[in-house]
């Protein structure tokens, strides 16, 4: 025989069990997100703050991986530059050295592997597209391909790139124009292979033509490489320029990461001795219940 009691007692226990329940289960969810609340509605008054910082958040990642790209890319420009005016360097010491000595072993085959690296420098590709192409992706930049062509191209037909610079938005309101075409660095230095291909080629001696030739080409390169490393200087500062504009990004990245951590993610420490707290309570709840249940009028009677 139950007592008069016992039914609503243990409709309240029922209940304080279950609430307990909710409790235990919401405190395991967020141990496991590692999150205070697992949508924004729950956040409350900082619902707005946090949306906001998640919002400004993408706009700075996308911003540092636009900068990531362009800094490879004019590294990419500063390696291919540098080994163009390497490559001219030494074509000019051994002309230079073939003018002043008559010693000419190698000369000509010395002025094909600068041609062969000047070809090479200025139809680079990078994904498939050509760096020094500007917008034209459908033809190669420098087009000539032995120094015979060379002799039968005007400067104007060589290079068929145009002027298009890419442009990189780099953080709000500020934009980066970069990008070096093949006709800028190398139309000067072009017509220094124009003047060694109408030369012919250069056997054991020098005749008089030839050495005027040499020398013109000299004046031709020191001319070009002029213009050369004043865009590579040109392309250094930008790189520079683009760096810091991500190492910004990234930083205000780290503040943005910081609020959003402020907001959203629980103190994990706090939330494992809540587990115990609840688990505990919940033992006891489900244990009293138990002993409720249990009791009847005829013990006592």
């Amino acid at each position: 025989m139950n007592r008069v009691a016992t039914i609503p007692l243990q409709r309240t226990m029922a209940d304080a069990i279950q609430r307990a329940q909710q409790k235990l289960a919401t405190t395991q969810t967020t141990l496991a997100t590692g999150k205070k609340a697992q949508d924004y509605a729950s956040l409350g008054t900082e619902a707005v703050r946090t949306m906001s910082a998640h919002s400004m958040l993408a706009k700075q990642d996308a911003q540092a991986v636009v900068s990531k790209h362009v800094t490879t890319t004019l590294a990419i420009y500063d390696a291919h530059v540098t080994g163009l005016d390497n490559a001219m360097i030494d074509l000019r010491t051994r002309m230079v050295t073939a003018i002043g000595t008559e010693d000419t072993a190698g000369l000509q085959e010395t002025i094909k592997g600068a041609f062969d690296q000047f070809r090479s420098s200025l139809n680079a590709r990078e994904g498939g597209i050509a760096l020094f192409g500007g917008s034209r992706t459908d033809v190669q930049p420098f087009t000539p391909e032995t120094l015979d062509d060379v002799a039968a191209t005007p400067t104007a037909e060589a290079f068929q790139n145009d002027d298009v610079r890419a442009v990189a938005h780099l953080s709000e309101g500020t934009s980066v124009t970069y990008g070096l075409t093949a006709s800028e660095l190398g139309a000067e230095i072009y017509e220094a292979f124009r003047t060694l291909a109408a030369a012919g080629p250069i056997g054991d001696q020098l005749t008089d033509a030839q050495r005027t030739a040499l020398q013109d080409a000299v004046t031709q390169i020191d001319s070009g490489s002029i213009g050369l490393r004043a865009a590579n200087a040109e392309n250094g500062r930008r790189q520079s320029r683009v760096e810091t504009l991500g190492e910004r990004a990234e930083q205000r990245s780290l503040v943005l990461n910081d609020i959003i951590a402020a907001n959203e993610d629980a103190d994990l420490g706090q939330v494992a001795v809540d587990l115990a707290q609840q688990r505990a309570t919940l033992e006891a709840s489900y244990s009293v219940f138990a002993q409720l249940s249990q009791l009847n009028l005829t013990k006592y009677l």
